[in-house]
């Protein structure tokens, strides 16, 4: 009876540890998974933001040129204006 508590008891014994180093591997494997999933999450990240930094960039320079021309048509008119106003103002026509 004590012997066949014994052997029963150490087949227990022997299953739980296989069990517990299974579930170590799995947690390993896990693991590694987990840091291969982060990894290219952050890496996509850094991709998503770049191309999000380049089309910005191309958006403002497009923006800045339109104000830029916009600036030079404005100074232009002005300068012609003064000009038309001081042949006025000096009697030419």
């Amino acid at each position: 009876m004590l012997t066949n508590d014994m052997k029963r008891l150490c087949r227990e014994i022997v299953t739980l540890r296989g069990m517990r180093a299974s579930a170590m591997t799995e947690l390993q494997q896990d693991a590694k998974q987990r840091k291969q999933d982060v990894e290219e999450f952050c890496s996509q990240i850094h991709d998503d933001r770049t191309a999000m930094a380049r089309k910005t960039k191309k958006e403002r320079m497009t923006f800045m040129k339109g104000v830029r021309h916009a600036v030079t048509a404005q100074r232009r008119e002005m300068t012609n204006d003064l000009a038309g106003a001081r042949k006025a103002w000096a009697g030419k026509s």
